[in-house]
């Protein structure tokens, strides 16, 4: 028997960022062409090769959370937490009048709990390695799909409930899950997302031993400087994002103030190497493809792309080479940008406020900007939205995210309309 694929259409999203604690705080951050950098104030750097990265600030989980529920999340499920209660807000859905065994989570983080697993080893460690000092609690808080159990637990959501883990690209598997699940027809509502809280010693230390990330330290806000010449590395963020997605027919029913719809997704592996992309961007160019054919679009219907854009040698050529690729005499015409230049690198939740970004982008006809853009590469030659915002309409756009292991995603969103 045929059935009809229901659309999917995003009604609410919630965001803790570098640029502010709140999804409008993060666009008027990104519409200020603001850097979220600065020195690190969660741990005393001074031994680091990076003593700087995108941290959030003045967070206060207690808006959203009790204190005890605080007391028993690591700062990733904190973020989470805030991120779920503030788009469902946004959304205006009441889940007393919700079918609960048709909402549910697919929530990620690239690596969870790092903070907690630091705290437990160092009270193993400093207390003469007793296994008793280690806290009951140490395992529940440390997993990743500890964040969509406890976002299912507080609106009593009963469907399909996860996590992805995918590095830089898992919550934009996670957010393509559940547009998988609802147009399969097993749910009317899902919530979707990542968070990520990783700059502590064991995530900075980790990702200087690999030569990752920038040491711009004389000048953090301008470290992060997606596809220029002279960029040395991505900058690390933390925070997360939730979107919260309905069936058309559902959030039409309510009444729904629809910010757009999500039409399309690619997912793609490029089977290549651990950490350096695929030569020319062949993973993405596939993941981008299949992306606007699950669409029904054709490359000049694509009109923005919120980049991968990590400010790292290898990501950044490859990336403007497979968006060449894909989109041909049209990239020349479409708007390319990366905010990663003013969120740094959330990992996990990279993909999560990235699509958020690429929502509102597409809501108010605006194109974030590049900043840093100072010295032109001569191996990236798009119009990558330079130092300043940019009004332009904006039909449908693409969001992707590339992650360790060659893992690409690709989401494609357009304007709502009837």
């Amino acid at each position: 028997m045929s059935r009809t694929i229901p659309r999917v259409v995003i009604t609410g999203v919630g965001a803790v960022t570098p640029l502010g604690n709140t999804a409008q705080d993060f666009w008027n951050g990104m519409m200020e062409g603001r850097s979220g950098a600065g020195p690190i104030t969660r741990f005393d750097a001074t031994e680091f090769d990076t003593r700087f990265a995108c941290e959030v600030k003045n967070y206060d989980p207690t808006l959203h959370i009790t204190r005890k529920e605080v007391q028993r999340m690591d700062l990733f499920a904190q973020y989470a937490m805030s991120c779920a209660v503030m788009a469902v807000e946004d959304s205006g859905l009441d889940f007393s009048t919700c079918d609960l065994e048709r909402a549910g989570v697919v929530f990620g983080s690239g690596i969870g709990g790092m903070w907690t697993y630091h705290h437990q080893q160092k009270n193993l460690f400093d207390r003469d390695g007793k296994p008793d000092r280690i806290s009951p609690l140490f395992i529940p808080m440390l997993i990743s799909d500890i964040a969509a159990g406890h976002i299912a637990i507080r609106y009593g959501l009963k469907g399909p409930n996860y996590a992805t883990v995918s590095a830089c690209a898992t919550s934009s598997h996670s957010i393509a899950d559940a547009f998988m699940l609802m147009q399969r027809g097993m749910v009317d509502i899902m919530l979707a997302g990542g968070s990520e809280a990783v700059v502590c010693p064991m995530g900075i230390g980790g990702f200087n031993s690999m030569k990752a990330l920038s040491t711009r330290n004389d000048s953090p806000e301008t470290a992060s400087r997606p596809f220029d010449k002279d960029r040395d590395g991505f900058v690390m963020g933390e925070g997360g994002g939730v979107l919260v997605m309905e069936t058309l027919e559902h959030a039409t029913k309510r009444g729904a103030n629809i910010l757009a719809e999500i039409v399309g997704i690619g997912l793609t592996d490029d089977a290549y190497h651990i950490t350096q992309p695929a030569p020319g961007g062949e993973g993405a160019v596939r993941s981008m493809r299949m992306a606007l054919a699950d669409a029904g679009l054709q490359p000049d219907d694509i009109d923005y792309v919120n980049a991968h854009g990590t400010s790292t040698y290898f990501n950044d050529k490859s990336e403007s080479a497979a968006i060449r690729t894909v989109f041909g005499d049209w990239a020349n015409s479409m708007l390319v940008s990366s905010t990663k230049s003013m969120t740094g690198h959330l990992l996990g939740a990279a993909g999560a406020i990235e699509a958020i970004a690429t929502v509102l982008a597409i809501k108010n006809g605006i194109a974030p900007p590049t900043i840093n853009q100072i010295t032109p590469d001569p191996d990236c030659t798009l119009d990558y939205v330079a130092n300043a915002p940019r009004k332009h309409p904006i039909r449908a756009a693409i969001s992707n995210t590339f992650g360790f292991g060659g893992h690409n995603a690709t989401l494609c969103f357009k304007s709502y309309s009837e």
